[in-house]
């Protein structure tokens, strides 16, 4: 203790701490407090200073706070979370969601400081976020929580404050419903009567595999042509959180609306969807996929999401098979996500039943 004290009086920061007043992180943070209410992209932190030194005295509260002051009086807070997330050995989606959503807790920790209690108490700030579901509070506290222990990991802070502290008690049951029957019939007959263009062509397709073969949207967007196989009726697809492909059968109208697209967009290499906006030639993204449906099923008057596509396929495998079967064309890895469905399917079904229970019985 003594010697990191020494070190730190000696610093160029400790020489410097006047820069970060009570009075500067006064001022910082009331021009950034709608920002901290808003949730601000990772991106918008470009320019933020690490304030944690507002409070001189924390130097001698613990070694905690000391370490991890010692580093980021040299060191810029976001440069470092980059770092962090850019040395992490998962996918570029999650890389990028980290990156999305570490700037709240950046934002408390310049606001507040930092100690062993850090964690704790940002947790207790979102629990206290009433416009939040909780499921994207658990998303800021994982990313928060992934971001701390690399710092322990690299020896930037020596003792993991994210210990004992639990993420947010979640209901595994879906929040939304997916489409039904009826509302899948009515796309498809808008999709029929829609122009012969290749932007409707391409729509078609993506239908199909949404509803018919209950893809997820980043399993599509992954599609190349050389993943076809006609010959089989076959797709290899590299499914969510995997490295390697599987095999994939496909319905006839699903073939036959991917040929009719690729004939006329004359694919034949390379990502099976591509953009014919400004991105041309560069594969399809899932937002671009989430806007084209969600323009059809504001016409329609449909207030579903893309996702539903994939809750119908499954629901509706439920309905016709038992769960393990359901499962061979689901792909869950996790027959217990599977099961969620099954009941919710079960669940529906008797819900009527239930009610005719309290036949006879009226307030009004």
């Amino acid at each position: 203790m003594y010697v990191l004290m020494k070190r730190l009086k000696n610093s160029r920061t400790w020489q410097n701490k006047a820069r970060f007043s009570a009075s500067y992180v006064a001022r910082k943070i009331q021009l950034s407090v709608i920002a901290i209410k808003t949730s601000p992209p990772y991106s918008s932190l470009k320019g933020l200073r690490s304030n944690i030194l507002s409070n001189p005295s924390m130097y001698t509260q613990n070694t905690h706070t000391e370490a991890f002051l010692t580093f980021y009086t040299r060191d810029n807070l976001i440069h470092k979370a980059r770092e962090v997330f850019d040395g992490l050995d998962v996918s570029e989606g999650t890389r990028k969601d980290y990156q999305s959503r570490i700037g709240m807790f950046l934002y408390f920790l310049e606001k507040n400081g930092f100690d062993h209690n850090s964690y704790l108490s940002f947790k207790r700030l979102l629990a206290a976020r009433t416009d939040l579901s909780v499921a994207t509070k658990n998303k800021y506290l994982s990313t928060s929580k992934v971001f701390l222990r690399e710092l322990v990991r690299t020896g930037l802070i020596p003792v993991d404050i994210t210990a004992n502290v639990r993420l947010f008690s979640q209901s595994k049951k879906h929040k939304k419903q997916g489409f039904c029957f009826e509302e899948i019939e009515t796309i498809a007959e808008a999709l029929k009567q829609m122009p012969e263009t290749d932007r409707t062509k391409r729509l078609r397709a993506l239908f199909c595999l949404l509803a018919f073969q209950g893809l997820r949207q980043i399993e599509i967007i992954r599609l190349s042509v050389q993943d076809l196989d006609f010959a089989s009726d076959t797709a290899m697809i590299q499914g969510k959180g995997s490295d390697d492909k599987e095999r994939v059968y496909l319905s006839p109208e699903t073939v036959q609306a991917i040929k009719v697209y690729m004939k006329a967009t004359t694919r034949r290499s390379g990502a099976l969807f591509q953009s014919f906006g400004n991105r041309k030639g560069e594969h399809l993204s899932t937002r671009t996929i989430q806007r084209e449906f969600e323009t059809l099923l504001k016409d329609l008057r449909i207030t579903r999401t893309v996702h539903g596509f994939r809750h119908f396929y499954i629901t509706t495998l439920l309905q016709n098979f038992d769960v393990r079967d359901a499962r061979k064309f689901s792909r869950h890895k996790n027959l217990e996500t599977l099961i969620i469905y099954d009941d919710e399917t079960e669940i529906s079904h008797k819900c009527q039943d239930v009610f005719s229970c309290f036949d006879g019985v009226h307030v009004a």
